[in-house]
């Protein structure tokens, strides 16, 4: 298992909790709370070793393509794709932005 933490410029506030996908279900599972400030800090385990520069890109790739939401935000991975890390990824963005 790998513990990997980032941060990211947050452009944007937003309120409340959200959770997609369930560690259980074998691909992975992220917690988000928004918080004040200026940044999203990102805190991933995962059992991908050296994977870090791949959650660096992914997160790179969010930042330029929308805005990201101050907060903090808990990621279990347990081998998940790119395209389902993103998409779990969204679904908490999304469901914070309707909050």
């Amino acid at each position: 298992m790998e513990h990997i933490t980032l941060s990211f410029p947050a452009t944007r506030t937003v309120s409340g909790k959200a959770l997609a996908g369930v560690v259980g279900s074998g691909d992975m599972e992220v917690l988000f709370t928004a918080a004040e400030g200026e940044t999203l800090t990102i805190d991933i385990t995962t059992s991908v070793d050296n994977s870090e520069q791949r959650w660096q890109a992914l997160f790179g790739r969010l930042a330029a393509l929308g805005s990201l939401p101050a907060g903090q935000m808990l990621i279990h991975d347990f081998g998940a794709t790119p395209g389902v890390a993103r998409i779990r990824i969204e679904q908490v963005f999304e469901e914070v932005s309707h909050a």
